[in-house]
């Protein structure tokens, strides 16, 4: 049921064969799926020579005939969706109805670059002088090195794969190391749609190691990482030693915002949903919940209604709803923040603690009293905990909002036009949801501000990400 796994370089699949590697674990159970080999230090320089190769070829590749290679393996993927959410719902724990989604969207986000990619158009600016002819081109940046987290094991890696091979770029991606088997697949439908040997590179290995090997390669001229803030700046630092252009999509703790006249059972309904979606291991999942005293009870009591009729289980057996944490990490972390909640007067409603003997699960959550400086209001939950607390005013919710250093995702629930207008200018971050959790779809830009990083994912923004613009002037 799971996959082979491997690496992929220079267009050949490389096993074992002595490389040291690492299993990869099932958190609905706690067991080995495979093991998975680790590239030596001659792998990731058999790679950066294989993506030079590939470089120079596909940047001479026409648009249209990238676009019809794309399209092909964005074809393949859909057709092997099954197969492929299985294998992401083993390794990661997300609900297999979530992991199709995931596996259907990454599909579309590879259609929706190749056809981007053949309208990177430049422009004819007027000269001054008559006979001055002015042209502004965009350009393929080069060898890509890129680097994904285990919480979406195909979307987050499609959206740089896809995003450099409609510019041009050949590239070399390290997944996740937790849940490697996605992008594994994802790979192969490229490699089966006739993707020349040396444009696409699977990596895997200890992430320190494989990172401070990649980035300061001459061969790379941009870095694209998704993951935490500490991380993402150590690989920022390294990627501006060598003055080379980087896309960082970093850690987020997205607030929402319920006015006073909002409908709150309603807005609990939807936020809930989106709360536990992946058991709260989204980068923009709603974590800070601001709700005005007026619709404080009613909207704590629905979304309480809605945690506790969550059934928790092995993501593949049909009546789950929410399944296991990725890995043991964030069963400590969850723990660590209920307690810091509890100690500071905060009240558990339901869940809290963690649930049976076998897997990585812990309880959907709900804590409420806890004060603005708690552990859980200020650091990332990146789990199925949600502190719901309220607010009186617009200006004192907007400040609260807007305290952290995080500024990726926000959301904020209204029936005014005055309110959706004022939320949506007042809250800094990259993408805010006013009566929607729509923010991250193909054709618009995914990223963030302040400490959650910089650059963007996603719509023309996510295409010109790997172009350098070139102005030509000729007389």
């Amino acid at each position: 049921m799971y996959t082979e796994l491997g690496l992929f370089i220079d267009g050949k699949w490389l096993n074992g064969q002595g490389r040291k590697g690492e299993d990869v674990i099932n958190p609905a159970s706690g067991k080995a799926l495979a093991h998975l080999p680790h590239a030596s230090t001659a792998d990731l320089d058999e790679a950066l020579a294989a993506a030079q190769k590939g470089f120079k070829l596909w940047k001479e590749t026409s648009a249209y005939d990238r676009s019809k290679i794309m399209r092909k393996a964005a074809d393949l993927l859909r057709e092997r969706n099954e197969h492929v959410a299985r294998v992401q719902t083993q390794e990661q724990g997300k609900v297999f109805a979530e992991s199709r989604a995931e596996v259907l969207t990454s599909a579309d986000i590879i259609d929706w670059y190749a056809e981007e990619g053949r309208r990177a158009y430049g422009r004819i600016v007027p000269g001054r002088q008559k006979g001055v002819r002015q042209l502004v081109i965009q350009e393929p940046v080069g060898v890509v090195a890129a680097f994904t987290p285990w919480n979406f094991p195909t979307l987050t890696p499609v959206r740089k794969i896809a995003g450099a091979l409609a510019a041009g770029c050949s590239i070399i991606i390290k997944a996740s190391e937790e849940t490697p088997g996605g992008c594994v697949e994802l790979v192969k439908c490229f490699a089966d749609a006739g993707l020349p040997a040396g444009v696409l590179n699977l990596v895997f290995g200890v992430p320190a190691n494989v990172s401070e090997h990649l980035i300061p390669a001459k061969a790379v001229k941009k870095i694209s990482f998704t993951g935490s803030i500490p991380v993402g700046k150590h690989l920022a630092q390294l990627a501006a030693k060598g003055m080379k252009r980087a896309t960082m999509e970093l850690g987020g703790h997205s607030p929402v915002v319920v006015f006073d006249d909002a409908d709150p059972e309603k807005a609990a309904d939807t936020i809930a949903a989106f709360k536990y979606r992946n058991a709260g291991q989204v980068c923009i999942s709603p974590t800070r919940f601001y709700v005005h005293e007026k619709h404080y009870t009613k909207f704590v009591a629905r979304f309480t209604e809605y945690a506790k009729g969550l059934k928790l289980g092995d993501g593949l057996e049909k009546d789950t709803n929410m399944g296991p944490l990725a890995n043991p990490r964030r069963l400590d972390a969850m723990e660590s923040f209920v307690n810091d909640a509890k100690q500071r007067g905060g009240k558990v409603v339901t869940g809290g603690s963690r649930q049976g003997n076998q897997g990585f699960f812990f309880q959907p959550t709900v804590v409420t009293d806890v004060p603005d400086d708690a552990k859980i209001m200020t650091e990332e939950p990146f789990g199925p905990v949600a502190p719901i607390v309220s607010f009186k005013s617009f200006d004192e919710v907007v400040e609260r909002a807007n305290s952290l250093q995080f500024g990726l995702a926000a959301y904020a629930f209204t029936t005014s036009e005055k309110n959706a207008n004022a939320i949506g200018d007042a809250i800094q971050s990259g993408m805010v949801g006013v009566n929607s959790v729509a923010i991250s779809t193909p054709e618009t830009p995914f990223g963030g501000v302040k400490e959650s990083g910089y650059g963007s994912e996603g719509g023309v923004e996510g295409l010109q990400a790997y172009m350098n613009v070139k102005f030509i002037s000729q007389a």
